[in-house]
């Protein structure tokens, strides 16, 4: 009996776990069906092409995929990744507490400026064993200040976060364009510009191929640890249970405004060691133009992901994947490399569709033609909450 409970047991598991990877799938699938669509009708455009060129999306996609297929190919696939998983790891951990945090953006350039700052302070002077990990720590610290802030509002007086983080992204860039253009200039320069790192004793060293650093592995090594956060210890339950019930979860004794604060500066924290680790592992320098994506990237990287710690691995593996295909697609197919953002676009824009229909079908009192269980502490599990209220 102990051996037939325990199958249908793995049984469950592994069938939640495909109902969980049958909505993010579907989403890819589909933004690759409309992005194949759209190549087809713009393929006229294309020099060599005719119009409704139907080999085109082929020739794009397998340009997209052969531009991974190399070991310099899967080094840039990592390169890339590096900072969407830890943004991600950022985002989903946001998620798990039911809040919305739209302000990577501001928490990495301040990750950026964090670790710019430490750089020209004491890199000079400094070695790179010491100039590294403070520069490391700074950006992270930076980032999750700027996670405190909202954070604080929100548990204050209840201002909805992604109102307060989207403002406060606007503020953050303009505090950048000052670092980079005041203190962090370097001295002499014909435009504002900051010192390079490699200069300061404080690039990150490069440990795979041409480009990859000691950021791929920091990581990879915050996944297990954030995983073992959310499930593993006491604070990363009360995340999830205020998440998944703030009412319940105070009612329970928990803090939950403490638990916000701390949640937010949590994720500031990640985001800004994704800018700490960009900094010095890739770009090496910053003008006052100095800006990112990678902040609203990192949505589409924990909704991917249902914002678990693992699927955010693979979820920025994917998108990091996409990014270093998407040169050799526009050189091989002729198709612009924007045609990655345009996926990206339409993954998240499906996500969202599939999240309101969830919503709208629990509002009007019947259940969804296929449900996909929402996640504890997600932003799905949240609408599904206000909905039964």
């Amino acid at each position: 009996m102990s051996h037939l409970r325990s199958q249908r047991t793995a049984g469950e598991a592994i069938g939640s776990s495909l109902k969980l990877l049958a909505e993010p799938a579907a989403a890819f699938a589909l933004a690759l069906l409309v992005g194949g669509i759209g190549i087809l009708l713009f393929s006229g455009l294309v020099p060599g092409h005719k119009p409704f060129d139907i080999g085109l999306p082929i020739d794009a996609y397998a340009a997209l995929i052969g531009g991974v297929a190399s070991f310099d190919g899967l080094t840039a696939t990592l390169v890339y990744a590096t900072p969407l998983v830890l943004a991600g790891l950022g985002v989903a951990v946001g998620f798990k507490a039911g809040l919305f945090n739209i302000g990577g953006r501001g928490q990495f350039l301040m990750g950026a400026v964090g670790a710019m700052a430490v750089a020209t302070a004491i890199g000079a002077q400094a070695g790179a064993w010491v100039t590294i990990p403070l520069a490391l720590l700074a950006g992270g610290l930076l980032g999750g200040v700027a996670g405190f802030v909202p954070g604080l509002l929100k548990a204050t007086s209840g201002a909805h976060e992604v109102v307060t983080t989207i403002m406060l992204n606007y503020i953050l860039v303009f505090v950048t364009y000052w670092a980079i253009s005041g203190p962090l200039a370097l001295p002499r320069a014909p435009q504002p510009i900051t010192a390079d790192t490699g200069n300061l004793h404080a690039s990150l060293p490069i440990l795979i191929g041409r480009d990859g650093n000691l950021g791929i592995f920091i990581a990879l090594a915050a996944v297990p640890i954030m995983w073992f956060l959310l499930y593993r210890t006491t604070i990363g339950f009360e995340i999830r249970a205020a998440g998944a019930n703030p009412d319940a979860a105070r009612y329970g004794g928990m803090k939950t405004r403490q638990l916000i604060v701390m949640t937010m500066s949590l994720a500031g924290f990640m985001c800004g060691l994704a800018g700490a680790v960009t900094l010095l592992g890739v770009v090496h320098q910053m003008a006052p133009g100095y800006d990112t994506t990678i902040g609203f990237d990192a949505i589409t990287v924990a909704l991917l992901a249902r914002s678990n710690p693992i699927g955010v691995c693979f979820a920025g593996l994917l998108l990091g994947a996409m990014r270093a295909g998407a040169q050799v697609m526009q050189i091989r197919a002729g198709v612009p490399a924007e045609l990655v953002d345009a996926l990206q676009a339409i993954i998240l824009l499906f996500l969202v569709i599939n999240v309101l229909r969830r919503f709208l079908a629990r509002r009007s009192g019947r259940r969804p033609s296929l449900p996909v269980p929402a996640l504890p502490g997600t932003v799905d599990a949240t609408l599904d909450a206000e909905a039964a209220q």
